[in-house]
């Protein structure tokens, strides 16, 4: 999605710690209730370690420590299509599903905390900004590709 784009966005909106943030919906696969993730050795603090999902094994992320948030006690699991391959992102909670112009987001402008690289661009969900995350730029350096 290119900003000023007129075409809509299909967006799941969620929770991580005090930000509202976005995905486009073609990333998110499913959302799953909060599921025990079992650490990696060695893996980064930002790799929250493997879910079973109906027995296949996914990492998961937790968003959390990758913005730098405080993190709930029972985060929420999106699982995601990275072209092909699944990967799971742990979340605060789920708010909404919208659908609005590509031209409501505007150009990265992330707030001070966050990495500019993460953030495809803001917008504003019930008052408060929205983050749209960059997929790609968040998980590609804890899993590759």
């Amino acid at each position: 999605m290119k900003m000023g784009d007129l075409t809509p966005l299909h967006a799941v909106v969620f929770r991580v710690g005090g930000l509202v943030c976005a995905l486009p919906s073609g990333t998110v696969r499913e959302i799953l209730p909060p599921a025990r993730a079992t650490r990696i050795p060695g893996a980064s603090a930002e790799v929250a370690g493997l879910v079973n999902v109906r027995g296949r094994m996914v990492t998961a992320v937790d968003a959390h420590a990758v913005l730098g948030q405080p993190g709930p006690d029972d985060p929420a699991l999106l699982l995601l299509d990275r072209r092909g391959t699944l990967a799971g992102l742990q979340v605060g909670e789920v708010l909404d599903f919208l659908e609005v112009p590509g031209a409501a987001f505007q150009a990265r402008e992330a707030p001070a905390e966050v990495d500019p690289r993460l953030v495809q661009g803001t917008g504003s969900w019930n008052g408060q900004r929205m983050l749209l995350l960059d997929i790609d730029a968040l998980l590609s350096p804890l899993l590759g590709g």
